[in-house]
């Protein structure tokens, strides 16, 4: 019997955030940006902002993939945190 992964189950159903399939693998760090922004901003359920959210979920697949995720992969999540920071900030400015 395989072994169950937790980190997994949180990841694809999250009391969180409802994430969009494969969010963490797509090629642009914009675009999983983008992605959670959506996710953490139409969540009823997130305890935070949906800046925090969306953060907290970015941060909890990089910790959890850890030594499995490639340099290159890591490099690009890291770039999301990067975008997601910015298109809140755009956001944040436009309303003021």
């Amino acid at each position: 019997m395989p072994a169950r992964k937790w980190s997994r189950e949180v990841t694809e159903h999250s009391d969180a955030l409802d994430l969009e399939d494969k969010v963490f693998t797509k090629d642009d760090p914009a675009e999983i940006a983008r992605s959670l922004k959506r996710s953490a901003e139409h969540s009823r359920r997130r305890k935070g902002t949906p800046l925090q959210s969306a953060m907290g979920m970015l941060n909890f697949y990089i910790n959890r993939a850890g030594k499995n995720l490639s340099k290159t992969d890591h490099a690009k999540l890291e770039r999301a945190k990067d975008e997601l920071h910015a298109l809140f900030e755009k956001q944040r400015a436009a309303k003021a």
